[in-house]
C-alpha cells in the first residue's frame, strides 16, 4: 500500500503534490508556505462560488511571511449580500476561509499565484448554514451517519467552442462523437484544458469530441466533453466548479466563445451534466453484488427518481433547461431508469460485471489481472446540465439517495420504473403512460420543490429559507407554459439561448 501510495504521487500531474509529496488531503498551512517560499510565489487567489454558480475571486499581493501566514489562517471578509440573494445587506459580513486542500497553481496568471478555494463562515465564526458548499459537507455527514455509506460522484462536463468556420475536413452534422482532427478542429484545446485541470487537482478519466457538430454560414459549433474519476463528492464538486472556471478562461485566451449552455440551438444536441454516483463502503463499491446491481444500487436509484422532480430545482435551473429535456432525444423525460438506455432519467452503465477476458483476447501474451473490475460500476442521474448549482445538485442527489436507502418499499419501487433497453418501443407504451414526467419548465420544478421540501430541510440540511429562496427564483422565470408558447418560434427561442448563454 506504501509503494501505491508513493507512485501515485510521484505520478500526480499536480505540482504542490510531487513537490510537497504528499496528497492534497494532507496538506497544511506550513506547505503551503513552504512551496511558495521555494517557487516565488507572489500572490495568493482566494476563490469561492456565488449564487450564479461560478468562481468569484479576491487577490492578495503576498507583502511578507506574517502577511501570508495572516491570510491563510484568519482568512478575510466579504459581502456575503453581493454575492447571495437571500443573504440581507444589513447582516451580510461573512468571513472567507482558505481550504488548504484546494490549492493549485493559477495556469493563466502572469504573476506567479496560487489560488485556493475557500468556505463561508457567519459572524460568529460558525460555517454558513445557507453556503452550497457546506450544505453538500451536512447531506454526506448524513449519508454516512444515518446508511454507514459514503458517496462518490463524478461528473460528465460537456461544452461546445464556437469559432470561424474552417474550411477543410468539415465534419458531419452532428456525427461528432469521438471525432479526430482534422475533422474536429478543437482537439489541441481540450487536451491542454484537460492538462491544466489536471495540475489544478482534477481527477480526470478522459476526454473526447462529442455528438454535437455543425455549422450555421460561417460559423462553426464544436461539442466536446470531459468526464472526471469518482471521487468524494465534496472533492468531485470543487473539481468541477474549477475545470469550468478554466475551460472558460482559456476559451477567452483563445479567442473563441465557450459555453455550457443547456440549448445551443434549434434541433441540436444540447450540453448536459451527467452526474455518475456509487455507494462506497469500507473503501469498497457497493453498487455491486456478487457480479449483478445490489440492492443498495437500486434502493439509492429509487431515492433519485422518487426525489427527480426537485431534483430539477437545482440541476435545470432556467427556462433553457427545459427546451433540452424533450422527448426521443438523449435528454430524459420520463421518470424511469435502466441498462444502458440513454433515454431513462438513470442509467446504469456498462460496469464490467461480466466477462473480464476482453484485454486476455485482446493481448494473448498477458496474464490474468488481479484488478476489481465491479469497482468500476456507476448508476448515472442524467437530466442535469451547465445550469447547475454543482454543490446544491450534490447536495440533492446525496439527500435523494439517504431518501432511497430508507424508504420501506424502495426495492419495488425500482421493479415497478425499470424499463428495458429501448423505452420508445412499442411494447413499453403502456408502461409509459403510468410513468411520473419530469417538470417543462424552472416554475413547475419550483413547485415540485415545494412539495418535495422536507426531505431537503430533514435533519437540517437544506435550510427552508434557501429552499423558499430558490423556488421564488424559479418562479419568477414565469416560463410555465412557455415551451409550448414558443415551439414553433425560432427567433424567439433563439432569443432565450442567447439570455442563459453563459448560465452556471
Amino acid at each position: 500500500m506504501e509503494n501505491h501510495t508513493k507512485q501515485s504521487i510521484q505520478m500526480n500531474p499536480n505540482p504542490l503534490v510531487q513537490y510537497l509529496n504528499k496528497s492534497p488531503q494532507d496538506f497544511t498551512r506550513d506547505d503551503l508556505i513552504l512551496y511558495i517560499e521555494d517557487h516565488n510565489i507572489e500572490m495568493i487567489n482566494f476563490r469561492y462560488a456565488g449564487e450564479d454558480g461560478r468562481l468569484k475571486t479576491l487577490n492578495f499581493v503576498i507583502n511578507s511571511r506574517s502577511h501570508l501566514e495572516d491570510m491563510l489562517t484568519m482568512g478575510e471578509r466579504v459581502d456575503g449580500s453581493s454575492l447571495f440573494s437571500h443573504i440581507e445587506a444589513g447582516s451580510s459580513d461573512l468571513y472567507v476561509m482558505p481550504r488548504y486542500k484546494t490549492a493549485f497553481i493559477n495556469p493563466f496568471s502572469e504573476i506567479a499565484a496560487l489560488d485556493i478555494l475557500c468556505s463561508f463562515y457567519d459572524k460568529d465564526g460558525n460555517p454558513l448554514e445557507s453556503s452550497p458548499q457546506y450544505i453538500l459537507q451536512k447531506a454526506h455527514h448524513v449519508l454516512k451517519e444515518r446508511t454507514g455509506y459514503e458517496f462518490n460522484v463524478m461528473g460528465e462536463l460537456e461544452y461546445y467552442i464556437i469559432s470561424e468556420k474552417q474550411p477543410l475536413y468539415e465534419a458531419l452534422d452532428q456525427k461528432g462523437y469521438h471525432e479526430s482532427s482534422p475533422f474536429t478542429n478543437w482537439d489541441h484545446f481540450r487536451q491542454k484544458a484537460m492538462h491544466a485541470i489536471a495540475q489544478a487537482g482534477g481527477q480526470l478519466k478522459y476526454g473526447h469530441s462529442e455528438v454535437g457538430n455543425f455549422t450555421v454560414g460561417d460559423i462553426e459549433y464544436e461539442q466536446n466533453e470531459l468526464e472526471f474519476i469518482p471521487t468524494p463528492i465534496e472533492d468531485a464538486a470543487d473539481q468541477l466548479l474549477i475545470a469550468k472556471w478554466i475551460l472558460r478562461t482559456m476559451g477567452n485566451k483563445y479567442g473563441v466563445t465557450l459555453t455550457f449552455a443547456p440549448k445551443i440551438t434549434i434541433g441540436k444536441a444540447g450540453s448536459g451534466l451527467h452526474v455518475h454516483t456509487r455507494l462506497m463502503k469500507n473503501g469498497r463499491n457497493a453498487m455491486v453484488e456478487n457480479g449483478v446491481l445490489s440492492d443498495a444500487a437500486k434502493m439509492a436509484i429509487s431515492g433519485y427518481l422518487d426525489l427527480a422532480p426537485s431534483l430539477t430545482a437545482f440541476g435545470n435551473t432556467n427556462p433553457t433547461s427545459y427546451f433540452r429535456l424533450v422527448p426521443h432525444q438523449e435528454a430524459p423525460t420520463n421518470i424511469c431508469w435502466g441498462d444502458r438506455n440513454r433515454s431513462v432519467l438513470v442509467r446504469v452503465p456498462l460496469g464490467w460485471t461480466g466477462n473480464n477476458d476482453m484485454y486476455l483476447h485482446a493481448n494473448p501474451n498477458e496474464k490474468p489481472a488481479k484488478n476489481d473490475f465491479t469497482e468500476r460500476q456507476t448508476v448515472e442521474f442524467r437530466c442535469p446540465d451547465g445550469s447547475a448549482d454543482i454543490y446544491l445538485l450534490l447536495a440533492g442527489l446525496t439527500v435523494a439517495a439517504c431518501h432511497g436507502l430508507e424508504m420501506k418499499d424502495s426495492l419495488d419501487y425500482a421493479k415497478k420504473t425499470y424499463v428495458d433497453v429501448n423505452i420508445f418501443e412499442e411494447k413499453y407504451k403502456d408502461k409509459i403512460k403510468d410513468l411520473k414526467q419530469l417538470p417543462t419548465s424552472c416554475y413547475e420544478s419550483a413547485e415540485c420543490l415545494e412539495d418535495q421540501a422536507d426531505f431537503y430541510t430533514a435533519y437540517n440540511v437544506f435550510p427552508k429559507g434557501l429552499i423558499d429562496s430558490i423556488a421564488e427564483k424559479l418562479k419568477s422565470y414565469n416560463d410555465k407554459t412557455l415551451r409550448e408558447e414558443i415551439a414553433e418560434n425560432n427567433e424567439a427561442i433563439m432569443d432565450l439561448v442567447e439570455t442563459y448563454f453563459h448560465c452556471g
